[in-house]
């Protein structure tokens, strides 16, 4: 299959591939905690401390023609002249046991019928939902530490049911959402079959959008994007990766040079210049810190990345004593392991910042305990090492001493997680995909949040300037601060969501579920109950991991001030 003609012009056409199997750890439907759910407010219309600096606000004046929210309205006093269903109109939100419930939108007489080339029409919208192979050599190597024996049969439920309640609660304008499976046809890595599965989506189902994609390769998005059709989640990279595509790729996670800006403000402002407190051995401790750099590389381009977190450490007067690179291939870890720990021991490094996959470290720490060094472990922009699935399975001498920033935030009990919860709340049972529904939740969530603001002219332009102009929402311990397009965080139109990250350390003696509630001990502890900071606004002064008062590791219910009203279930049962 050859590539579109039209296709966006990139000399970065294998980008996804920068990172490796990092990026597949990433999005891959195996263990991650996906803190999201796309919202528009947070029960509170007022504007305070904890408001993001965006343009957008709770009763924006813009957005797409005949997109009103519930506030809108009674702002502008033509409320009693709309009608907005499955409204709580005491809050101006979709009523649903969710705290970051979207905001109600009103009805509309017409909704313009067939709106967009492909895949909308007056009654529905068309949307693809790729589900990788049951098998995979590449997936199944890097999730072997784990077990999560979700069958597809169960993913493609778990979607059909979250289809099911944003179709009931959320504003389509008189459509319905409705899905197409598209079976992957090759492997993670398989370029020709990413590319023939993206043709299919597109010139034969005649999708609007679909939902997620192959990990390993960029050509499925290069093709939708090619074919103008939008994918939400499909893909991974860098900020031009997707203003290169632009307007067809969007995604919630924050973005790998987003994280970098984040560990490099918070090395900055809470680690260089003080002692390794934190290291396992006591002569390390009495050193003031020495930073090395762990990372892996698998192409040109993650090189470049790295050489960017590089120079951006230098910026801030953060030296690095060694800096040291890995390719994750099972038949070399362990030679590899061997040369960067006595390479780090040796320049005298106190605080190993790790970039990286998670299957590795559980190589190089036990590595480290074998020659008898004890450094700090720094969590850099990485992938699943800051889940407790994960973390589990490293050598706990070494990784009692890890801590850093995570844009993972604060923990509930797996049956307490919106993926969870709502589509029990919705259904009357469990979500099919036990271990893999908070990987799937954020594609639906997203798409119905931007169907909801695009208005009833529902088209690739009207998505985002809906997303881009969307209300702005509070900060919140138990979500990451969701924002599009330029809100003051960054200096580029941004495609990711994610903005924020929080801080966490490592608890080995800690008892609990990891994240596909299998119990354990070793737990991330969440410093100041897991609060979390927009870029610039780490405070200055030493970090505060491993103080057990005033940390948690999991919640058993949100905090007071983020707990959703209760609605009665749509399946009975309250």
């Amino acid at each position: 299959m050859q590539p579109s003609s039209d296709q966006p012009v990139s000399n970065r056409n294998r980008q996804l591939k920068r990172w490796g199997p990092l990026i597949a750890i990433a999005v891959v439907v195996v263990v991650i905690v996906v803190i999201v759910a796309v919202a528009g407010g947070g029960g509170d219309d007022k504007k305070d401390e904890t408001t993001g600096p965006g343009t957008g606000s709770s009763t924006p004046s813009g957005g797409p023609a005949g997109a009103l929210t519930y506030a809108q309205a009674k702002a502008d006093g033509s409320v009693d002249q709309h009608t907005f269903p499955h409204c709580d109109k005491s809050t101006g939100n979709v009523a649903m046991p969710y705290f970051f419930a979207a905001p109600c939108y009103a009805d509309v007489k017409d909704n313009g019928g067939s709106t967009a080339p492909q895949g909308v029409t007056k009654d529905t919208i068309t949307i693809g939902v790729y589900v990788a192979q049951e098998s995979d050599a590449v997936l199944d190597y890097i999730t072997q530490a784990i077990n999560n024996n979700d069958t597809n049969a169960q993913i493609k439920a778990t979607y059909q049911g979250y289809a099911d309640m944003f179709n009931s609660l959320y504003q389509t304008y008189g459509r319905k959402v409705v899905l197409k499976f598209i079976d992957a046809s090759g492997g993670s890595q398989d370029e020709v079959a990413a590319r023939a599965d993206a043709v299919k989506a597109a010139d034969d189902l005649k999708v609007f959008a679909v939902w997620g994609g192959p990990v390993l390769t960029s050509a499925f998005a290069d093709e939708l994007a090619a074919r103008h059709v939008l994918c939400i989640g499909c893909t991974a990279g860098d900020p031009s990766f997707y203003t290169d595509r632009a307007p067809y790729l969007f995604s919630v996670a924050i973005n790998q040079q987003q994280v970098q800006d984040h560990v490099v403000e918070y090395i900055d402002k809470k680690l260089n210049g003080f002692k390794a407190k934190f290291a396992g051995s006591d002569d390390l401790k009495a050193k003031q810190r020495k930073f090395g750099y762990l990372w892996i590389e698998s192409n040109d381009d993650s090189k470049k990345s790295a050489d960017r977190f590089v120079s951006k450490l230098k910026d801030d007067d953060i030296q690095l004593g060694a800096n040291v690179s890995y390719t994750l291939d099972p038949s070399r870890l362990q030679e590899q392991a061997t040369s960067a720990i006595a390479k780090f021991k040796q320049a005298g490094v106190t605080s190993i910042v790790f970039s990286g996959d998670p299957v590795a470290p559980s190589t190089f720490t036990k590595e480290a305990t074998a020659q008898d060094y004890f450094p700090e472990w720094v969590l850099g922009p990485q992938a699943l090492v800051d889940t407790n699935a994960f973390a589990r399975t490293y050598d706990q001498k070494q990784w009692a001493h890890a801590f850093g920033p995570s844009p993972l935030a604060t923990r509930f009990t797996p049956e307490e997680a919106p993926s969870f919860s709502l589509y029990k709340w919705f259904k009357g049972t469990n979500p099919p995909a036990i271990d893999t529904n908070p990987v799937l939740f954020p594609q639906p969530s997203l798409f119905f949040t931007g169907v909801q603001a695009a208005g009833p002219n529902l088209n690739v332009d009207t998505f985002k300037q809906g997303l881009f102009e969307r209300p702005t929402q509070k900060q919140a311990v138990t979500q990451s601060y969701i924002s599009f397009g330029r809100q003051g965080f960054w200096d580029y139109d941004d495609y990711n969501g994610g903005d924020d990250m929080t801080e966490v350390w490592w608890d080995p003696t800690a008892k609990g579920p990891d994240e596909i509630r299998k119990q354990g001990t070793g737990m991330w502890r969440f410093v100041d109950d897991g609060k979390r900071y927009l870029p610039g606004k780490w405070p200055k002064g030493e970090s505060k991991a491993f103080e057990k008062a005033g940390s948690v590791t999991i919640l058993d219910q949100p905090p007071a001030g983020e707990r959703p009203k209760t609605y009665p279930s749509p399946a009975g049962g309250g």
